[in-house]
């Protein structure tokens, strides 16, 4: 994942920063509690592909 392009990324739900997990390849929101997967090397920021986090995650 290009650091460049976690800089201008946002959460499309709530316009928050998004953090990347690179064991899950995915894009998190720790706001809304989403993790937007990373498919082919490219995020897919749609809602209804992200995935909720359980509680105990991103601690």
């Amino acid at each position: 994942m290009d650091h460049r392009l976690l800089e201008i990324v946002a959460c499309p739900i709530c316009k928050g920063k998004l953090t990347f997990d690179k064991d899950k390849q995915e894009l998190v929101c720790k706001l809304d509690r989403l993790a937007y997967p990373i498919k082919e090397g490219i995020p897919v920021l749609l809602e209804p592909e992200a995935r909720t986090m359980a509680m105990e995650e991103g601690r």
